[in-house]
């Protein structure tokens, strides 16, 4: 993609709701402390703004998933691994290699697993994505980004990771990542989602999750076990690509996975 057309891709989020709405103008902090206030109360006057903010923030993230002009998978993992760490370049080659498979590559925009995805899908001459988020601690977007946009709220953001995707595949992370696939899962296991595959790379990071999934939670019958089944785990990159490539292909016509029974109360 040659670098014009990467800048005619590039979106900037709430420009125009900015220009509508002097409230978001507003420093980030500002925002997160706004957010705070309305969620400790049950009314008041800022209820409707709010909620406008909500549906634009939603209305531009679904616009840009529209530009995504073929399949893509979303990638997650820690904001906090570096080049050279083996996450990082796992990472990189997993995204390089769904860009040669003619994927687009969603990430969450920053750096880290984030970065390093992107960069590959840019490496591999594919699309790459990312959607951002506001954060007390401002987190800039990776330079390796066709379609980009920052959200203020992760509810719309996790939405558009949903829309976009094909499949997911979850490297080493943190609470943001582990909140990303158990939503995941969630969300395929009560039928809200196509029924496709969530690939965990890295066996012996994840395996403590696993093992405690089996020996707790399966026993004590408060997942079933299709459930465990929905989990994907390999250390191999040709093989985390394979998952989902090999998913979409058989998926013709796509229908939606039938309800299970889940604790999503």
């Amino acid at each position: 993609m040659a670098a014009a057309d990467r800048r005619s891709l590039v979106l900037r989020p709430g420009r125009a709701a900015r220009a509508r709405d002097a409230r978001h103008a507003r420093p980030a902090q500002l925002l997160l402390v706004e957010d705070r206030k309305l969620l400790e109360r049950r009314g008041g006057d800022d209820l409707f703004a709010h909620a406008a903010r909500i549906g634009d923030e939603f209305l531009q993230g679904f616009e840009a998933v529209d530009r995504i002009d073929r399949p893509a998978v979303s990638l997650f993992g820690s904001a906090r691994v570096r080049e050279g760490h083996p996450a990082y370049e796992e990472a990189r080659e997993v995204g390089q290699r769904f860009a040669e498979a003619g994927f687009a590559v969603v990430t969450g925009g920053g750096p880290g697993v984030m970065e390093a995805a992107n960069r590959g899908a840019r490496e591999g001459g594919g699309l790459s994505v990312g959607f951002n988020i506001e954060l007390p601690h401002e987190q800039h977007e990776n330079p390796y980004l066709d379609i980009e946009l920052t959200f203020h709220h992760f509810y719309a953001r996790k939405t558009m990771f949903v829309k976009a995707a094909e499949g997911f595949v979850i490297f080493p992370g943190g609470f943001g990542t582990l909140d990303e696939l158990f939503e995941s899962l969630t969300l395929i296991q009560t039928g809200k989602v196509l029924h496709f595959p969530v690939v965990l790379f890295g066996s012996d990071y994840w395996q403590g999750m696993l093992d405690w999934l089996r020996e707790r939670t399966l026993p004590e019958g408060l997942i079933s076990p299709e459930d465990i089944e929905l989990l994907h785990v390999t250390d191999s990159p040709e093989e985390a690509v394979a998952q989902v490539v090999d998913a979409y292909a058989r998926r013709s016509p796509r229908t939606p996975a039938a309800p299970q029974k889940a604790d999503a109360q």
